[in-house]
């Protein structure tokens, strides 16, 4: 029984850092393609294009690690997960795919420029506000019946999915528009700075909007943080976004160029911490633990088996992949 708790812990965890990993990697991307639009057609679009060109398709190696990790590790939470946002999976796939080929034949096809600079747009939006949605309609529970979803076909659909959607949207902002503070240069520089103010004060109220919501949805949530004694340590996840807040914007009015982007990743890391807080010990909210979706142990021991091999190798040719276009992009490519 130790054993089973401890793997389905350490399960847990690893596809929780795939996530959060994902959600890091990817949102950057993401991120720029929403902005895409508010850069002048020409060196700025290019700039931002060359900044992420490196890198994009293989952050998305974590979407495919937490999804399979998901399927492998904790089957029923899967079962129950994917046929309650089935309509939000299809349309952040094909997000995923218009952004994809967008990128690719925006070179290849420059008579069509402006088409491909739509889709890549729309194909990140629409990928963004998905993640977010299914992130509400997790939150705010699922019917489950007999270990299986017994929703309906919207039952995802609500106000408050629809808030994480939109907030998750405007956390990409954030994470797209640091990083090209990062590594663009000139006017594209000096656009990504206007629209990282804005985007960290947006990201700012939608992060307080969805964090005074959720105590709302359940009594397991309110209790969860606002209870004696337990409030004494989730009250330091505010605390600390507040103070990573503030440094944020110091370092935006003072010209730093990578700290911004790691400040914004630092709230990103407290919000996904109160997610924690919020849902363990459960992986469907109020209905399926982490233990009730969890596969056998046998399972998950030689899955692990293969993680302890597979997560290293991803994180090192991933962080190679940053180091080698670790310098600022031009319209031509990095120097």
């Amino acid at each position: 029984m130790m054993g089973h708790f401890d793997l389905t812990i350490v399960w847990a965890c690893i596809i929780g850092f795939a996530v959060f990993a994902y959600v890091v990697m990817d949102g950057f991307d993401l991120g720029i393609g929403i902005l895409f639009p508010s850069f002048a057609v020409g060196d700025e679009r290019d700039q931002a294009m060359n900044a992420i060109a490196p890198v994009w398709d293989g952050n998305e190696t974590w979407l495919v690690m937490g999804g399979g990790g998901l399927l492998a590790a904790f089957p029923l939470a899967y079962a129950i997960i994917l046929p309650a946002t089935y309509p939000l999976i299809i349309a952040m796939l094909l997000g995923l795919v218009f952004r994809g080929v967008a990128f690719e034949f925006r070179w290849r096809d420059p008579g069509h420029r402006p088409l491909w600079d739509f889709a890549f747009m729309l194909g990140s939006l629409v990928a963004a506000l998905s993640q977010g949605i299914v992130l509400g309609a997790i939150l705010q529970g699922i019917h489950v019946e007999a270990d299986a979803y017994a929703g309906g076909w919207l039952d995802w659909l609500s106000p408050f999915s629809l808030l994480t959607g939109v907030s998750v949207v405007i956390g990409y902002a954030l994470l797209g528009a640091t990083w090209l503070v990062w590594k663009t240069e000139g006017s594209a520089q000096t656009h990504a700075r206007r629209l990282t103010l804005w985007s960290g004060m947006a990201t700012l109220l939608a992060l307080g909007a969805v964090s005074a919501a959720t105590p709302f949805l359940a009594y397991d949530y309110w209790h969860r943080w606002f209870t004696m004694p337990g409030v004494l340590l989730t009250a330091q996840v505010p605390l600390m976004t507040l103070i990573v807040a503030i440094a944020f914007f110091i370092s935006l009015r003072r010209g730093a160029e990578r700290l911004p982007f790691l400040l914004a990743l630092a709230i990103f890391l407290l919000g996904f911490v109160g997610l924690g807080i919020s849902i363990y010990p459960y992986v469907v909210p109020r209905s399926v633990t982490i233990w009730d979706a969890a596969a056998p142990p046998q399972s998950q021991l030689f899955m692990l088996a293969g993680a302890v091999i597979i997560v290293p190798v991803i994180l090192a040719y991933t962080g190679w992949a940053y180091w080698v276009f670790r310098g600022k992009v031009g319209t031509h490519g990095y120097h």
